[in-house]
């Protein structure tokens, strides 16, 4: 005979059951991001010792290549147990130079042309930014960087390895322009441009010193 009484009750702990099931999938939901900020909280936050610090730019062609430095203006990392766990720093492009280019003249005109609209439009966007978004550690030494990096108003994601040094951390970023509307002489943009090619990835490499923290 059918039992209501009995159907009623296996009814209840059903819903018992997948309550409990949402309880507790909202908990978990609700404490993951406290345990991300609390695990960015609880790291140790270092300023960038922009005196020290160095960016190293090479840019390649058919022909041959460029390089010069370029400086940091802000940045700051947040670090647990010598490793990193958050961080971003900002980029000056005003400050770009030419390191290969003796003649003062033709190197004038060089960076000129990198600032100008053609490359990276420094009247307009004086500034690019890496922010550091996930750090996830290789070995003692080595970290692999999820960050995002924007220039010209523009923001793709970027991964990079990270070295920690005794008193530093060195880094090798390639950036692929043609992402950032950086056309000039570029094949993703223009056809037959035989000899006259730029590469559209550059390189970075990347010394950030830190300052001593207090106490």
């Amino acid at each position: 005979p059918f039992n209501s009484t009995k159907c009623n009750k296996n009814h209840k702990n059903l819903y018992l059951l997948s309550l409990n099931t949402q309880i507790m999938k909202s908990k978990f939901i609700f404490f993951l991001p406290l345990f991300f900020i609390f695990s960015i909280f609880n790291a140790q936050q270092s300023s960038i010792d922009l005196k020290k610090s160095s960016i190293h730019w090479i840019g390649e062609k058919l022909t041959g290549q460029h390089d010069g430095n370029i400086s940091i203006s802000s940045g700051m990392l947040n670090l647990k147990n010598n490793q990193i766990v958050s961080g971003e720093f900002t980029i000056d492009m005003t400050s770009i130079t030419c390191t290969d280019i003796d003649n003062p003249q033709s190197n004038k005109k060089f960076i000129d042309h990198l600032k100008s609209d053609d490359f990276f439009g420094v009247n307009l966007f004086p500034e690019a930014q890496l922010v550091i978004k996930k750090s996830t550690e290789i070995d003692e030494k080595n970290s692999k960087i999820d960050a995002s990096l924007t220039i010209k108003n523009i923001t793709h994601p970027i991964s990079f390895i990270v070295k920690k040094s005794d008193n530093y951390f060195s880094s090798d970023i390639v950036v692929d322009r043609s992402k950032y509307n950086v056309r000039y002489r570029s094949n993703s943009f223009f056809e037959n441009l035989g000899d006259k090619v730029i590469y559209d990835e550059f390189k970075l490499n990347v010394r950030i010193f830190l300052k001593p923290t207090k106490g």
